[in-house]
């Protein structure tokens, strides 16, 4: 950077990797709002729908804003659920968790009715509802139930989920920032919403005082010409380099047989580069107690996935990916530039525990990713990859146990055919 400004070029990277974390919530809630949601108001997604980047095709699953405020709160129903996955997650505008409903978290209250409540407010809860503070006024909520096998029984659990608000909230005003598709980022253009972006939404983790200095003191100096073009040539030479520089191991994950495993996900603290990159890659993911996420770019050679080639992953008998979930697991492929699955003649797009998957002889298990089924492959072990797709794969583990909870397993490589 020239030094007419006062920033390096590693700061205004760093501004700007950070300031996208927020701006990524922000453009996907304008979506949300010019789709037709309402505050407070639930929208059911049908089951299996894949309209959207990232699709979780385990559960059915429900979304909203939701606002509350110091005289209002946020009544919220959960159906009775036996003996499959649910929860009900808050998210804060930065894509940080800030509640989870669920028997974990309420082991004695595990259904019926909550009361979400802004901290500190003096609201008169209904005596059979479980009252849960929230640190933020404005939240993303989701509500997921496994699908399993019946989906009809699954959707009318879904029906029953309902959030509707106790008192009048003041309606939040959605900020209008910088709209962008997520394979074409913004540049300068970026620090343009910085104050609206900072101002809707305090960051809730400490220590991020000094970024955020940065960031209002860099969009102060986009406002002169010359520094306007100097400072989108510093994001697009050098935050670009640095965000897909640092998304292959998730900013400060670890990464073994080609798997990244992000160092946190649903809730960062001092990790706003994972935040960033996670809203970027995934929005809306959950905290690990929930699930843990491993990402695959690469082959172990580190050449990008891609269905030109074949690929299995073969699971030993005592290490089968069902050990490791109380609930479910599944691997899932999307494209590598807008994260939509892979259209296939089977509508195929991921494996989990509901496949029809055969184990071989020794109680292993052999999953298969190739543009046509390979010879020696079980139809159900096999996840169409169409060739000229580069694509990336996401392994889920609902409600993690043993070494994935833990943190000290890793799927087995992708040997390529």
């Amino acid at each position: 950077m020239p030094s007419d400004l006062a920033f390096t070029n590693p700061q205004v990277s760093d501004a700007y990797i950070y300031l996208l974390g927020r701006l990524l919530v922000l453009r996907q809630q304008q979506l949300d709002f010019e789709e037709g949601f309402q505050w407070n108001r639930l929208v059911h997604r049908k089951p299996g729908e894949v309209a959207w980047p990232n699709p979780n095709l385990d559960v059915a699953y429900s979304e909203a804003w939701v606002a509350v405020d110091e005289t209002s709160f946020a009544l919220v129903s959960v159906p009775h659920i036996a003996d499959r996955y649910y929860t009900v997650q808050f998210l804060n505008g930065w894509g940080e968790t800030v509640a989870n409903l669920n028997e974990r978290t309420f082991p004695q209250h595990p259904s019926g009715k909550f009361a979400l409540c802004l901290k500190g407010s003096k609201v008169e809860v209904p005596p059979d509802a479980m009252r849960v503070d929230v640190p933020v006024k404005a939240m993303r909520v989701l509500s997921r139930v496994e699908l399993g096998t019946n989906w009809d029984e699954t959707v009318a659990l879904q029906q029953q989920f309902d959030i509707r608000p106790v008192g009048q909230p003041a309606i939040p005003t959605v900020p209008k920032t910088v709209m962008f598709e997520i394979d074409a980022l913004p540049g300068v253009e970026a620090f343009d919403s910085a104050d609206l972006a900072l101002d809707s939404e305090t960051d809730i983790n400490p220590g991020m005082e000094t970024l955020q200095a940065d960031v209002r003191a860099i969009a102060k100096a986009a406002r002169l010409p010359d520094a306007r073009q100097r400072i989108d040539e510093v994001i697009r030479r050098q935050a670009f380099a640095d965000i897909k520089k640092a998304m292959p191991n998730l900013g400060h994950g670890t990464v073994r047989n080609a798997w990244a495993l992000p160092s946190t996900s649903g809730v960062y603290g001092e990790d706003w580069l994972a935040r960033t990159l996670i809203n970027y890659g995934g929005i809306w993911a959950n905290i690990p107690e929930e699930v843990i996420y491993y990402k695959a770019f690469t082959d172990t050679a580190g050449r990008p996935l891609s269905g030109d080639h074949a690929y299995s992953i073969r699971f030993p008998a005592d290490a089968l990916p069902a050990r490791y979930a109380t609930h479910f697991w599944s691997v899932i492929a999307v494209d590598s530039v807008h994260r939509r699955v892979l259209p296939n003649p089977l509508k195929r797009y991921l494996l989990n525990k509901e496949s029809t998957l055969e184990y071989g002889a020794d109680g292993s298990l052999t999953l298969y990713l190739a543009d046509t089924q390979p010879e020696d492959a079980p139809q159900g072990n096999w996840l169409p990859t169409p060739r000229g797709q580069g694509y990336s794969l996401t392994f889920r583990f609902y409600r993690p146990r043993g070494e994935v909870a833990a943190r000290t397993f890793f799927p087995p490589p992708l040997a390529v055919s």
